[in-house]
């Protein structure tokens, strides 16, 4: 396949893999994320509150954090990918829009998040995979009692 083939091949894998993580979330198909994450992929979600972590430790706080929510809706939007040339490595950034309802004190409760996935991106036998991910909430409304009104900034470390 030529290269501009293969650019367009990747491009479109890498775009099924960030809407399939909305896709497994959405419907808490917790095991299924590792068709999205390598087993030793590292993710950070600090800035919405959450935990940085290997995909083991993050995929039990995904699954005890997201049954406060009646349900969910990730959106993952304005995706730019970077391929790196000849190699099996890209980078990717792509927006996101997440409404969740929520129950409280006997009333719906809509909470909105919104933000960017930093994401650095492998080929593997089985595909492409995320590697390493840094959720950058920016902004969010109604936020659910006894959070913060505005999410927290990402932690410098969050790259490393």
């Amino acid at each position: 396949m030529d290269a501009d083939l293969r650019a367009l091949a990747d491009r479109l894998e890498i775009d099924d893999l960030l809407v399939r993580y909305a896709t497994v979330v959405d419907g808490r198909d917790w095991e299924a994320l590792d068709t999205v994450f390598t087993p030793d992929a590292v993710l950070d979600y600090r800035s919405a509150g959450g935990v940085r972590g290997h995909l083991p430790e993050v995929r039990r706080w995904l699954s005890e954090v997201l049954v406060l929510f009646t349900w969910t809706q990730h959106l993952v939007v304005n995706r730019a990918v970077d391929l790196a040339p000849g190699a099996d490595a890209a980078w990717a950034r792509s927006l996101f829009h997440n409404p969740n309802g929520a129950e409280v004190d006997g009333r719906p409760w809509l909470f909105v998040v919104g933000g960017a996935y930093h994401d650095r991106l492998v080929r593997t036998p089985s595909g492409w995979r995320i590697a390493h991910r840094v959720e950058e909430t920016t902004w969010w409304e109604h936020p659910l009692p006894g959070l913060p009104p505005r999410p927290g900034p990402v932690p410098a470390d969050a790259f490393d």
